[in-house]
């Protein structure tokens, strides 16, 4: 990325910004009308002085609650940021709005590196990002020790790395405090979008936060349709999936390399625009494929947990957890990548008890298993909650969820049918304990259900299991329905599976069961009508994003029937697309979704009428709007 490229198209604002007003900054940088919550109210606090902590959601708009502030304050703001690829967008992003920023990193040549330095000693820069490992080494200290440079503010992004009971904990967080002592009068905002009270009492312990003023977002985020299904046929769900999402960008997360690859395999076999990620490629690699999917150039992009920290691309319309993650914070922040733009959008959760085995037998190598213990199981409650997805989420979170009456839509698959009941499943449980003694606890799943349902397989016969007093009484169920309550039974822990077959067996809580006799509710439908939940699931859930489609308000015009409509925005992609790759930059630093839409809505004729569409800054309307205009008038 050569950071000059966009010079010849912007105009480069003074070191320090002309108005002190942060929300004509606001308008006239960034082209937004209104903060969004909380923005006003954090940017004040570091205008002051004041040490800040914000937790906001994933495409909540923490960058200009930084941003803002270091146009209007003297000197330069440093970022510290985990990833090099998030420095990467965020600086594309400032630079195409007319402000000159650098990252230091070492994705930067000898020469690009010494300007860079030299620029920010002269005084030519206002936003510096580094990682942590990289503001803890002389030579970057250096840079910011001299004694002409004043550091206003230190903003460290996703601070919940901080924690050790944060999901990505980061040792190398630890050290990022001992930079204040260089420079005690500058501000520290630390900014993350997922922290426990836990977690944000660390924050500030860890980063020697001054009496912090706390800003906590709502967590909610009513445009992503939550969607929760225990695995039967996992690649044909993510086909599924995938129908309904066509040309459209999304990630998928699994939990192993193995997995990263052989399902990048098998979509790529189907015909489908995908790359993977993990730690398992190069470096070169991995940053290719990230810029592939950043850029609009492949839509789909199958990964580990190692993706996606930082990543501001706006138009990921999906995120599919194929494996059950290890926190809720770790699935909040990566469901948070889809509809940063306030779009509709979609996220697909599947899980399974094994992939709590798979998570567990990484225990041992942690510094800290009873925390881990802990994290894992509020993720498996979120995942076998029979009550709203939303509100279980957000309660975690330490929110209660209350819709109001205009955002009273289903918001999950548990609203869209109803909240689960717990059904009384005591009788179909005492059989298939049984059945599982009666045959010594030597066989898998598949095995016991075909006994239960009176097969005459071959190898029944021979054992002669077809002859036991639990043969063929368990015909009340399904096959699926029997799957389904072996699964629930795992998860409770009623059940274990044992061993490369997955021998059922019973632990001393299933045991306990049998000898005492108690009922036992589990939320199964004992009759359950699998297949038209499913079309009622997908149906209603094409509902949810039509409905929220409506609720954009981009522009007062509606665009129904509008053929012009439909005109200028696809004008405006190919536009968008060819400039990007003019610039070598994705598509959403042009222009995001949201900005084309309100474009294609209002219908500009003249640069003054450019300023009032959403996203759209004095830099980006003298630099496209003649282009803009002409495209508009000519569809």
């Amino acid at each position: 990325m050569h950071l000059h490229c966009y010079n010849k198209y912007v105009k480069i604002f003074a070191n320090t910004f002309v108005d002190e007003n942060p929300e004509k900054v606001l308008k006239l940088v960034f082209g937004y009308n209104s903060f969004r919550p909380y923005q006003k109210e954090i940017i004040e606090e570091v205008l002051k002085g004041n040490d800040v902590l914000a937790i906001m959601p994933t495409g909540g708009g923490k960058s200009i609650c930084y941003q803002i502030p270091a146009l209007i304050l003297d000197g330069i703001t440093i970022v510290v940021s985990p990833l090099i690829s998030l420095m990467q967008n965020q600086v594309e992003a400032l630079v195409s709005a007319g402000i000159e920023s650098v990252f230091l990193n070492s994705t930067l040549s000898p020469t690009e590196y010494t300007k860079a330095t030299e620029n920010i000693r002269n005084g030519k820069i206002k936003i510096v990002y580094v990682s942590p490992e990289g503001l803890a080494t002389k030579r970057i200290r250096d840079i910011f020790a001299n004694s002409e440079l004043k550091v206003s503010c230190i903003t460290v992004d996703e601070a919940h790395c901080v924690s050790e009971w944060g999901h990505d904990f980061r040792p190398n967080y630890m050290e990022i405090f001992s930079i204040r002592q260089l420079f005690p009068n500058s501000v520290m905002l630390a900014l993350t979008a997922t922290a426990t009270v836990q977690v944000r009492q660390d924050i500030i312990k860890n980063l020697r936060l001054k009496k912090p003023t706390i800003f906590i977002s709502s967590f909610n985020r009513s445009n992503i349709f939550l969607d929760v299904k225990a695995k039967k046929n996992p690649v044909d769900q993510v086909l599924e999936c995938l129908k309904d999402h066509q040309d459209e960008s999304g990630i998928i997360y699994c939990f192993s390399r193995k997995q990263v690859d052989e399902l990048t395999e098998k979509l790529d076999r189907l015909g489908y625009s995908v790359v993977s990620y993990h730690a398992g490629l190069t470096d070169e690699m991995r940053q290719k494929n990230q810029d592939l999917f950043i850029k609009d150039q492949v839509q789909i992009i199958v990964a580990t947990v190692a993706f996606g920290m930082g990543i501001d691309k706006p138009n990921v319309r999906y995120v599919i957890n194929f494996d059950l993650p290890k926190s809720l914070e770790e699935y909040y922040q990566e469901i948070g990548r889809a509809g940063r733009d306030g779009l509709p959008s979609y996220a697909l959760l599947l899980y399974s008890p094994g992939d709590i085995h798979k998570i567990k037998y990484f225990f041992t190598d942690m510094y800290d298993s009873s925390k881990a213990e802990i994290l894992l199981n509020n993720m498996i409650s979120f995942a076998t909650s029979t009550q709203c997805r939303r509100k279980t989420l957000l309660k975690y979170f330490n929110e209660e969820y209350i819709p109001s009456e205009k955002t009273k839509e289903c918001c999950c698959d548990i609203c869209l049918n109803g909240e689960k009941t717990n059904c009384d499943a005591t009788i179909p449980v005492q059989k298939l304990l049984c059945c599982i003694i009666r045959t010594r606890e030597k066989f898998g799943a598949t095995y016991i259900i075909d006994i239960l349902l009176g097969s005459r397989q071959k190898r029944i016969l021979e054992n002669g299991h077809n002859m036991i007093s639990t043969w063929g009484i368990g015909k009340e169920l399904g096959k699926d329905e029997w799957f389904e309550l072996i699964e629930l039974l795992i998860l409770q822990n009623y059940l274990r599976k044992e061993g490369d077959y997955h021998i059922l067996e019973i632990t001393s809580k299933g045991r306990e069961f049998l000898a005492t006799r108690e009922r036992i509710f589990l939320p199964i439908e004992i009759h359950s009508t699998n297949i038209n939940y499913s079309r009622n699931v997908k149906t209603k859930r094409a509902e949810f994003i039509i409905h929220k489609k409506g609720e954009q308000n981009l522009a007062d015009s509606g665009v129904a029937g509008d053929e012009k409509y439909e005109k200028i925005i696809e004008e405006l992609k190919k536009w968008r697309k060819r400039k990007s790759e003019d610039l070598n930059v994705p598509p959403y630093v042009i222009f995001g979704d949201k900005t084309l839409i309100d474009l294609a809505n209002k219908k500009p004729n003249s640069k003054q009428s450019l300023m009032n569409v959403y996203g759209i800054g004095s830099a980006k309307a003298e630099s496209f709007g003649k282009i803009l205009i002409e495209i508009i008038s000519n569809c």
